[in-house]
C-alpha cells in the first residue's frame, strides 16, 4: 500500500492522501480581493487529487503584502470571494487551508515579472515596510521602520482577526507564516533581529512575538481543527538560525496546540550559499519530526512520484508539499497513484480518461 495515499488525520479533519499544494503567491489580486484567477489555480489543484489546498500568502494587514498585488484578509470584504473558492475546494473532496502572512521588510516589491525589486515608500504603490529593527533585507534596499511595542500588539491582533475572517470564509486548515525572511522570521533570527526589549537579544525573546501569535490564532481557531506553522528551519548563514533552534522552536509550538510543522529553509539572507537539488530541504523535516516529536511537512524539489512515496515511507516527514511540480501538472496525483499502483479517485468528470490497469 502506497503511503503517500493513504489518508492522514488532524484533530477533526482526515487528508484523502499525504499530498498538499504548497503555499504559492500568484500576484493577481486587486487590494486583496481573491479573483476568478485564484479560484481556477486553486480549484484545479484539488480536482487534480491534492489533499490539502493552501492559499498563497494571504496578508493580515495590508502592509504585510509582499506586492500591492498579493491576497488579504485584513477586512470582512475579503470573506466572500473566498468562500467561493474554499466551497469548491471542498466540493472536490480536497480540504481548503490558508497560511496567514506579514511579509516584513520584504514587503512592498515589485511582482516577478516587473522585476522584483523593492517599492520605495515614496513611489506609486510603495509603502513604509516594518521589521524588528530598522535593517535593509538587500543592499540599497528601503530601511524598515522597526516596530514599536503597542505596533507589535497590532500585528498579534491582526493575525487573531484574520484566523476568524478565515473560519468565516470555510478554511478548515491555517497555517501561520513564519518562514522566508517575512515578519515572523525576520523576529527569530539574529541576523534581523537586534532588539534590546522582549521580543530580542534571547533565543527565548526572539521566538516570543511567534508563540503570541500562535496561542493567539490557536485560540479562535476551533479545537477540531488543524494548526500549521511555516519556518526556514536555517538561515544556511553562519550566525545565523540553526535547525536546532528549529527543534527547540517546535517543541514550543507543539505545546501551544500547533498540529504540523511545515519546514522549509532560507529567505532571510539575499545571498545565502544554498545547496539546491532534489529533496535538499528533507532532511530538516526528519530532524525536526525526530527530535521534537511533531508531524512535519517536506518541501523543496520534490517532484517524483516515487521520490515522494520514499520520503513518507522512510519516515522523514508525514506529508509533503508541491509547489512548481504542480505548477506544472495540477493532476500530479492522478499520475502518481497510477505509477505507484495505488487507488485513487478520479472526478467523475474525468473517469473517461483515467488508464485502465
Amino acid at each position: 500500500m502506497s503511503i503517500l495515499f493513504s489518508p492522514l488525520t488532524l484533530r477533526g479533519i482526515t487528508l484523502r492522501n499525504r499530498i498538499a499544494v504548497s503555499p504559492m503567491c500568484m500576484y493577481s489580486s486587486q487590494d486583496g480581493f481573491a479573483t476568478d484567477w485564484h479560484l481556477v489555480h486553486l480549484g484545479s489543484r484539488a480536482v487534480g487529487g491534492a489533499a490539502l489546498v493552501l492559499s498563497e500568502a494571504t496578508a493580515v494587514v495590508p502592509e504585510g503584502r509582499i506586492s500591492p498585488h498579493d491576497l488579504g484578509i485584513w477586512k470582512d470584504e475579503h470573506i466572500e470571494g473566498l468562500q467561493r473558492i474554499t466551497k469548491f475546494i471542498s466540493e472536490q473532496g480536497a480540504v481548503p487551508g490558508i497560511q496567514l502572512a506579514h511579509a516584513g521588510r520584504k514587503a512592498s516589491s515589485h511582482r516577478p515579472w516587473e522585476g522584483g525589486g523593492p517599492i520605495f515608500p515614496e513611489e506609486e504603490n510603495g509603502w513604509q515596510t516594518v521589521a524588528p529593527s530598522a535593517i535593509v533585507f538587500s543592499e540599497n534596499g528601503p530601511v524598515p521602520h522597526a516596530l514599536s511595542l503597542p505596533e507589535i500588539e497590532n500585528v498579534i491582533d491582526a493575525f487573531e482577526a484574520a484566523a476568524r475572517r478565515s473560519l468565516e470564509a470555510g478554511f478548515k486548515v491555517a497555517e501561520i507564516h513564519a518562514a522566508h525572511g517575512y515578519l515572523l522570521h525576520e523576529f527569530y533570527s539574529p541576523i534581523s533581529n537586534q532588539r534590546t526589549d522582549k521580543y530580542g537579544g534571547s533565543f527565548e525573546n526572539r521566538i516570543r512575538l511567534l508563540l503570541e501569535v500562535t496561542e493567539r490564532v490557536r485560540q479562535v481557531w476551533p479545537e477540531d481543527l488543524p494548526l500549521l506553522v511555516r519556518i526556514s528551519a536555517t538561515d544556511w548563514t553562519e550566525g545565523g538560525w540553526t535547525v536546532d533552534d528549529s527543534v527547540a522552536l517546535a517543541k514550543e509550538l507543539k505545546r501551544l496546540g500547533v498540529d504540523l510543522i511545515d519546514c522549509s529553509t532560507g529567505g532571510n539572507v539575499p545571498r545565502a550559499s544554498i545547496p539546491v537539488g532534489p529533496g535538499y530541504q528533507v532532511k530538516f523535516a526528519e530532524q525536526v519530526k525526530q527530535e521534537a516529536g511533531i508531524l512535519t511537512g517536506a518541501v523543496g524539489m520534490i517532484t517524483e512520484a516515487r521520490q515522494a512515496e520514499e520520503v513518507l515511507a522512510s519516515g522523514q516527514a508525514d506529508v509533503v508539499l508541491l509547489a512548481r511540480e504542480l505548477l506544472r501538472d495540477p493532476y500530479f496525483p492522478m499520475h502518481a497513484a497510477q505509477e505507484l499502483g495505488a487507488d485513487h479517485t478520479w472526478p467523475p468528470q474525468y473517469e473517461r480518461a483515467k488508464p485502465r490497469q
